[in-house]
């Protein structure tokens, strides 16, 4: 053997003998030198049990002496040193806190505690962790600030720490971890500035702070991460603008801003300078300018997000056509486009894009047609966006090639003609959005076959012809909405056979005619049914009554009939209920006040008759309607409806009585009027001259401010104008302090007189009371809220209105003047009243006063139908003492006042001019 032989054997064989020699002293010193270590790991995982308050996958039950901790579930240990180096409880549905003493298993290189629902503060004491490499504690909810201790982790590579609730800002302590390679906090609620000192961390590959409330600017020095690969600050509060430093990190794959209040223009060689980008996201900020076309040179971009900036110019889709690797392009809500043809023939282009499934074009200003190289675009094209732009014209047969289209959005443009039957290709199709356009002609048939679809809405067109009975194949359906068009025929019964209908129904405001089939009741997970709008017939169906998670009803506008069917009780999440402008009578239900979810109830202009229930939706006024029903009674004060008389028995020997027995009755009654007519008349006569009220009664009226009076009628509302005059109108409301109804009377300050009216009108009211006399409850003398007079006087309100409504009902009062036609003994009564007041005001006042202006509608009638004389706008005091005419205080300059009485006896105490003299009033 020779020489150099034997030394390489003689140095192996040394090698082993040494080995074989310290193995077995090795083995005997472990055990005491681990032993103290040892037992402190097993120590603060026991104590990390305690913490643990939920463990529904009983994880723990592992953690116990039978076994040795290095065989507890989650815990990894060294195979020679038998410590601690791992602990991963990754996703184990865990909840509770981590104990200071997880800064005793001081070999820890990881810990991963993710998805679990651990909560309080992260411990300092993680700082004692000198080996710890990678730490990630995201999706859970542990608050307060992130401890500054984390520093002394000097190895540290990876911190996430993502959707917890840490809050205040990252310490400058942690600017010592230079060899971060991974830090992501996302979806806390940190704030202050992004610390500048990030840019020191030169080995920094990946980058997340979004969603956080971090303000402020974009460090220039990030510019310096010349590593960085993934950088994400979206949804944030910053603003300024992005540095050109940070544009110049050629290493970037993903760059995304989205969502803070960042501005300037993207830079035209941003595709140049970033060539490794896959994944641009500029989304809601403030970025103005042309969208570069240097984006080409980035091949390996996937995804560009720019919605919602202030984008011009066209879309270089010649250059975006060459990044085959495109999946997203989403431009939505900028300002692209000039409204003009041709706009979208860049569309030809993106046919190269083979991969694309999102195309976001919707809120711009995109007009000319839509081109027929839409037929080329990717079939894996999954959605679809083009609403709100300035589109004209008819969609592309071709839109049928796009099979693998979802979402299909063209609303709020001007499309016209028909819809092809083409797009019942689009069978993959989930939403289809083609409202508020100018199509025409029929609902294709087609859409039957898209029996995935989610949501159609196609309102506010003009749509002709009937609803296609093929929807009903639709039986995905969500929500359909068809209202606003030209729709005629039935409503088709296969609709309500769609039973996942749970969001709406809408076919308001066409010319459907017929009946509301009896099968709409099974619909019953239908929230929101609106019909409104229509020609439809006949009986609200009982069935109604079992679309038991209704809660927006819309009947309205209809000729719906009979009653309101008693089923409709079992609707007891309704909110909202309009059946108003039908022709529903009978009387209102009182179920309704038992519906304790009703907010809105509108029962106008119907038919209904009897008292109005009090409890429960009528005892809110502001959410109660139900004007134009002349036959309801009670309610509310504010409601101003007549008070309900003595209900008439309804028993069927009374409605069955003969018509002599009638004619007879009648007959005899008008005999005993006849014979006392006299005597009641006297009677009044004495009754009135023990009715006066001196003058200070008047002392105890209540004032009233301007604003109560804007408050009481609504801001003096139309709604609430009850008539109008030369000086003035009146308007009904309720006094804020009492809830008492009264009448308005506003006196126009323009007209010429009016202020004198005012004036001297309240001098005679203040004189006179009387039980026929129409009550004044209050003045106002005030400014208004522009600083100009403002005068008016406050009077009761009379229920029933004036006389000349009962005596001469209009036109569109003819359905109700069965209700308004007074009897001989109420019109003997009104007569007599009146009679009474004329003599109180001529005889028994302490200065004579002449009405000069009485007519039907001056006067006005009360819940029991005693008369009130009204209006003394134009009356008169006569002084006894004197027959000049200067000495006459009047509220008119001369003699005025309507066609209607005028005492004889005025005409001696005046020299009136010749014109009244030869023109005489009647």
């Amino acid at each position: 053997m020779e020489p150099h032989g034997r030394l390489i054997l003689f140095t192996f064989l040394h090698g082993f003998l040494l080995l074989c020699m310290n193995t077995p002293l090795e083995s005997a010193t472990l055990p005491s030198c681990n032993t103290f270590g040892n037992e402190t790991d097993r120590l603060a995982l026991l104590d990390l049990k305690k913490r643990i308050t939920q463990d529904p996958l009983h994880v723990m039950s592992s953690w116990n002496d039978s076994l040795h901790f290095c065989n507890w579930v989650g815990v990894t240990c060294n195979r020679c040193t038998k410590r601690v180096v791992i602990l991963k409880l990754t996703a184990q549905k865990l909840a509770g806190s981590l104990p200071k003493s997880i800064g005793n298993l001081s070999r820890l290189t990881g810990i991963d505690l993710r998805n679990n629902s651990f909560a309080g503060e992260i411990p300092q004491e993680i700082g004692r962790l000198r080996s710890l490499r990678s730490l990630n504690l995201s999706r859970n909810s542990f608050g307060g600030k992130i401890p500054s201790n984390i520093s002394h982790c000097a190895q540290l590579r990876v911190l996430r720490l993502v959707s917890n609730e840490l809050i205040g800002s990252i310490p400058n302590q942690l600017s010592s971890l230079v060899n971060l390679y991974y830090v992501s906090a996302d979806e806390n609620k940190l704030t202050g500035a992004i610390p500048n000192w990030i840019g020191n961390f030169s080995y920094l590959h990946s980058l997340y702070l979004t969603q956080n409330n971090f303000r402020g600017s974009i460090p220039n020095e990030l510019g310096r991460l010349t590593r960085l690969a993934e950088f994400s600050i979206s949804l944030n509060n910053l603003f300024g603008i992005v540095p050109s430093s940070i544009y110049n990190i050629s290493s970037i794959t993903t760059f995304a801003v989205t969502g803070n209040q960042l501005h300037g223009e993207l830079p035209p060689n941003v595709g140049i300078s970033l060539p490794n980008l896959e994944i641009f996201n500029c989304g809601m900020n403030n970025f103005t300018g042309a969208i570069p076309a240097s984006w080409s040179n980035s091949s390996r971009l996937r995804m560009l997000d720019c919605p919602e900036n202030g984008l011009t110019g066209i879309l270089p889709a010649e250059n975006l056509g060459r990044l085959r690797s495109l999946v997203r392009i989403n431009f939505s809500r900028n300002r692209l486009g000039s409204g003009k043809a041709g706009d979208l023939n860049f569309l030809s282009f993106l046919a190269n894009c083979t991969g694309l499934e999102v195309l976001g074009l919707d809120h711009n200003h995109f007009g000319g047609e839509l081109p027929r190289s839409i037929a080329n675009l990717s079939t894996q094209l999954k959605y679809l966006y083009l609403g709100r732009n300035l589109i004209h014209g008819s969609i592309p047969e071709g839109i049928g090639n796009i099979t693998s289209l979802a979402f299909l959005g063209m609303n709020n443009n001007y499309f016209s003609g028909s819809v092809p039957d083409a797009i019942g290709k689009l069978q993959k199709l989930q939403v289809l959005y083609l409202n508020f356009n100018n199509f025409s002609g029929p609902i294709p048939s087609s859409l039957g076959n898209l029996t995935s679809l989610i949501k159609l809405f196609i309102y506010v067109n003009r749509f002709e012809g009937s609803i296609p009975p093929s929807l009903g194949n639709c039986q995905s359906l969500l929500t359909l909405d068809v209202s606003n068009n030209r729709l005629t025929g039935t409503i088709p019964r296969e609709l309500f056979g769609i039973s996942s209908l749970s969001i709406s129904l809408r076919i308001s405001n066409n010319s459907l005619t017929g009946s509301l089939p009896s099968e709409v009741g099974d619909l019953v997970n239908l929230v929101e049914l609106d019909v409104s709008g229509n020609k439809l017939s006949g009986e609200i169906p009982t069935t109604l009554g079992s679309c038991i998670m209704l809660e927006r009803l819309y009947m309205q506008g209809n000729e719906f009939e009979r009653t309101i069917p008693e089923s409709l009780k079992g609707l007891r999440t309704l909110e909202v209920m309009d059946i108003s402008r039908n022709n529903l009578s009978g009387e209102i239900p009182k179920f309704l006040e038992k519906l304790r979810f009703l907010k809105y109830l509108n029962l106008s202009y119907n038919d209904f008759e009897g008292e109005l229930p009090k409890e429960g939706i009528f005892s809110n006024a502001s959410g109660l309607s139900i004007i134009g029903n002349n036959r309801v009674c009670g309610g509310l004060p504010k409601l101003l409806l007549h008070a309900c008389s003595i209900k008439k028995s309804n028993s069927s020997s009374h409605r069955l009585l003969a018509p002599k027995v009638i004619i007879l009755a009648a007959c005899a009654v008008a005999c005993i009027i006849a014979l006392s007519c006299f005597i009641v008349a006297r009677s009044k006569v004495k009754k009135s001259r023990g009715g006066l009220v001196t003058s200070d009664s008047c002392k105890g009226w209540k004032s009233v401010s301007y604003l109560e009076l804007v408050e009481s009628t609504n801001g003096f509302s139309v709604d609430n104008l009850i008539g109008s005059g030369s000086f003035g109108s009146v308007y009904k409301g309720v006094l804020p302090s009492d809830g008492r109804a009264v009448a308005v009377k506003v006196l126009n300050l323009q007209q010429r007189g009016a202020f004198r009216s005012f004036i001297d009108e309240c001098k005679a009211l203040r004189s006179i009371r009387h039980r026929n006399l129409l009550k004044i409850i209050t003045a106002c003398s005030s400014i208004d809220n522009q600083g100009n007079d403002f005068k008016s006087l406050v009077f009761e309100f009379m229920a029933n209105g004036n006389l000349d409504s009962w005596l001469h009902p209009r036109d569109d009062e003819q359905p109700q003047t069965q209700s308004k036609r007074l009897s001989l003994i109420q019109r003997l009564n009104i007569a007599t009243d009146v009679a009474s007041a004329l003599d109180y005001l001529h005889h028994c006042c302490e200065t004579t006063i002449v009405h000069c202006d009485l007519k039907p509608s001056n006067v006005l009638l009360g819940e029991d139908m005693v008369a009130h004389v009204g209006d003394f706008g134009l009356a008169r005091f006569l002084l006894e003492a004197s027959d000049n005419y200067s000495q006459s205080q009047t509220m008119s300059a001369g003699l005025r006042g309507s066609i209607g009485y005028i005492p004889p006896g005025i005409i001696p105490f005046f020299s009136l001019p010749n014109k009244f003299m030869t023109k005489p009033t009647y």
